[in-house]
């Protein structure tokens, strides 16, 4: 039981800046952690649907009270996930080789495809969960944050580390056990919510795609690449979600 707190503290270090303390030593590996990385979604989402309550109780508009929500989940995770989502557009479409590609992946600036790729996905996210808040569905905003972190876990199992170092280089140590457990904590508080099941399964064909993209485009995956699964899959989930209000 204290190894896996250990865990679960880990993955909410790691993911978030949600203050959690320090892990005394042995550090468990990043690899025996990713069950719990559904876990790290937890705080960011009662975080974020607590901003939007706050926001749609103080009688501001559906669109704001998203927004808000929006700007609470980027503060709560230091735009972690979005950093990796502009830094696979930035490279992806940037480069013409494999190697050129993670190059400028790990290249700090963002470049033009990053800044339209992040514009757009915001603005998708943005919109989606303006839908939430107009049905008064903040419970739904926890559910899609903790959803939403299975994808990593999954592309970690899945592909082929894309370099030898990194945080992507730890997938090889996530096995099957970790997927299901992160598939379990993460998916069954979706399927308490409307529409839920159908909007786990375009999340699902969303991270497939990204996956057979970064298959395709530097053999594997990054830490930048898990980032953008983790965008892909909310945005998946918020988008079915909300056009079922």
């Amino acid at each position: 039981m204290r190894r896996r707190l250990a865990e679960a503290r880990l993955a909410v270090i790691l993911l978030t800046r949600v203050p959690f303390g320090r892990l005394r030593d042995p550090v468990p590996p990043l690899g025996a952690a990713a069950w719990a990385f559904p876990l790290a979604g937890l705080p960011v989402g009662l975080i974020a649907g607590a901003v939007m309550w706050a926001a749609l109780a103080a009688g501001l508009s559906p669109l704001i009270a998203g927004g808000l929500a929006l700007g609470a989940q980027v503060m709560a995770t230091g735009a972690l996930h979005e950093d990796g989502l502009a830094d696979i557009c930035d490279g992806f479409w940037g480069g013409a080789t494999r190697e050129r590609r993670l190059q400028i992946m790990r290249d700090s600036r963002i470049g033009s495809y990053g800044t339209v790729g992040l514009v757009l996905t915001l603005g998708l996210r943005w919109l989606g969960l303006a839908a939430l808040a107009e049905a008064q569905a903040v419970a739904a905003v926890v559910a899609v944050a903790m959803a939403s972190r299975v994808a990593p876990v999954v592309l970690m199992a899945g592909l082929p580390a894309a370099r030898a170092d990194g945080l992507g280089a730890q997938g090889g140590t996530v096995g099957i056990r970790a997927v299901l457990l992160a598939a379990l904590i993460g998916g069954l508080p979706m399927l308490v919510v409307p529409q839920g099941a159908a909007a786990l399964v375009f999340a699902a064909l969303a991270v497939t795609a990204l996956a057979l993209v970064a298959r395709q485009k530097i053999g594997g995956q990054t830490g930048d690449v898990l980032g953008a699964g983790q965008q892909a899959a909310e945005i998946g989930l918020l988008l079915t979600l909300g056009a079922g209000r």
